[in-house]
């Protein structure tokens, strides 16, 4: 396989298939094939990604992790394709029929948010990748990454899920957090926008530090009286802001050290 320059063929055409599409074809790889059952997601990625005639020197399965063991089941009998799903918590042990015939197999999952094609093919760049594959298709999944602006770093299979873990941590958590004071700044009138720059600086200090050493506010002060006024206003709003509120005030206590101090204010 020439790890420079490759054909690929993307099974799936959501929005991480989508994204690596454009990206890999914005880098010079060529897109021999789109294959998705959906031909009106189909139809909207060939209008943003030319696909050119040739044989595939890598094979991306950008599908749901429930769908990759029987599509690569599906596969063996198709071209000896190298293959790689994009399953961040999934094994590579999906691809075993792939693998059992000789085929190599790995997984790319880029540590990244696409909300569709085009913004998440620009995200792209300097999101770092985590593969998990055995040499020498690892070092060709490694120049892979570097074609699309990535940093790639490996992941042992076993630890996949763990990592995983962390990964809907740090990105879904954080939404569900921001979600629960947008609906807060929403009832008093102030726009979500006003808290931007204070999000960003608490990102900011979280990787200049670290995350723990970072955290600031009444919870990590250990200051009760203001926690359990704030717990007041958000309990005349609704049951469920308030419920998410004191859940989140609850695992920010147990992070910073002071649920001692917190327990009767927030159990």
């Amino acid at each position: 396989m020439d790890r420079s320059l490759m054909n690929i063929e993307i099974f799936g055409a959501g929005r991480a298939g989508g994204a690596i599409a454009l990206a890999a074809s914005r880098a010079g790889h060529r897109i021999v094939g789109i294959r998705t059952r959906n031909p009106n997601a189909a139809a909207a990625l060939e209008d943003l990604v030319p696909l050119v005639d040739g044989t595939a020197d890598l094979r991306i399965l950008a599908v749901s992790d429930n769908a990759i063991e029987s599509i690569a089941s599906n596969l063996v009998d198709a071209a000896p394709t190298p293959t790689v799903h994009l399953s961040g918590a999934r094994s590579i042990g999906l691809l075993g029929p792939l693998a059992e015939a000789g085929i190599a197999v790995g997984s790319f999952h880029p540590l990244q948010s696409f909300p569709d094609a085009v913004r998440g093919a620009a995200r792209l760049g300097g999101a770092w990748v985590a593969i998990t594959a055995d040499e020498p298709f690892a070092a060709i999944l490694d120049d892979f990454a570097g074609s699309l602006g990535c940093i790639p770093f490996r992941l042992d299979d076993a630890a996949k899920p763990r990592y995983h873990a962390a990964a809907s941590a740090v990105a879904n958590f954080t939404a569900a957090c921001l979600g629960v004071g947008a609906r807060i700044l929403a009832d008093v009138g102030v726009p979500f926008e006003a808290t931007q720059p204070l999000v960003e600086a608490v990102v900011a200090n979280c990787f200049d530090q670290e995350p723990r050493t970072a955290l600031t506010g009444p919870i990590a002060r250990g200051d009760t009286e203001t926690v359990a006024a704030q717990i007041a206003a958000v309990r005349d709003m609704d049951d469920d802001t308030a419920e998410a509120f004191v859940d989140m005030a609850r695992a920010t206590a147990r992070f910073a050290g002071s649920s001692a101090e917190m327990r009767e204010v927030i159990g």
